[in-house]
């Protein structure tokens, strides 16, 4: 969660897309223009241990657009995927 965080933050699409599934992946995941991110919290994680397949992360991403500070809250579900995990969807609070 927290690289993928770092990675819409820093414009890596190439780290958002390879952690994306295949199977969920929109074709283009360019971020939003004029968002700025200003921050995580990660308020709770269920499984994705070393032994587990899936795992869920809730948190809040705040961020900024149009001069407006606005927060994302969501529980996130991933996947492992070849030996690497992998955001699959989520629902927004």
């Amino acid at each position: 969660m927290r690289s993928r965080y770092s990675a819409f933050a820093t414009g890596r699409v190439d780290h958002v897309f390879r952690t994306w599934h295949p199977r969920t992946r929109p074709v283009d995941v360019t971020p939003a223009p004029g968002v700025t991110w200003l921050g995580l919290d990660v308020l709770r994680s269920v499984d994705g241990g070393p032994s587990d397949e899936n795992g869920t992360v809730e948190f809040r991403a705040r961020f900024e657009r149009a001069g407006v500070e606005q927060v994302l809250h969501e529980t996130s579900r991933f996947e492992r995927r070849a030996g690497r995990w992998v955001y699959v969807d989520g629902d927004v609070a």
